[in-house]
């Protein structure tokens, strides 16, 4: 018999003081064992996600009202997914490199990197980008794991790729 189930549980709302509080406390009243979590706040909307190890007593239900009943979370979109352990097909999580992009912002910047990730089997662990206030520029930051044996070629490719787009890169390994 389980005795512990896990949960992606993810809420989108207007950002609120306090909102990472209630919810964090909502879920250790409940039981609940936060692991992987993420928070932010983009152009005024919060987003906050995290895989959860709940007691299997406590229905997905029981999670998404708890979570709903806060006035914190007044009007949030709440989704509460359960989630199986990463299998061994699962691609690496294990941060190998960091990487810092700036430049003007444009259409299809993301997509473009992106594109020079998957031809090296790059998995992107963490992506955060933003516009600079007050500035035409755009910072993008990926986390990501490269395979050993593409370590080269693939930096190699970024740079000229942010070269192509205008963009300064700086990477850095993990």
């Amino acid at each position: 018999m389980r005795d512990r189930d896990s949960y992606l549980i993810s809420l989108a709302c207007p950002d609120r003081t306090g909102l990472v509080a209630a919810v964090c406390a909502t879920l250790f009243d409940l039981g609940g064992d936060l692991g992987d979590s993420s928070f932010a706040v983009l152009a005024g909307a919060a987003e906050f996600s995290a895989v959860v190890d709940m007691p299997a007593e406590v229905s997905r239900e029981e999670i998404a009202a708890a979570l709903a009943a806060l006035p914190e979370a007044h009007d949030a979109r709440i989704a509460v997914d359960p989630v199986a352990p990463p299998s061994e097909a699962a691609p690496e999580r294990v941060i190998s490199h960091r990487i810092r992009m700036v430049g003007d912002n444009r259409p299809g910047l993301i997509a473009r990197v992106a594109e020079s990730f998957v031809q090296y089997k790059v998995n992107v662990v963490r992506l955060d980008a933003e516009r600079l206030p007050g500035s035409p520029s755009y910072v993008m930051r990926f986390e990501v794991a490269i395979p050993p044996r593409n370590v080269g070629s693939c930096l190699a490719t970024l740079t000229n790729t942010a070269g192509e787009l205008g963009l300064t890169c700086h990477y850095e390994s993990a």
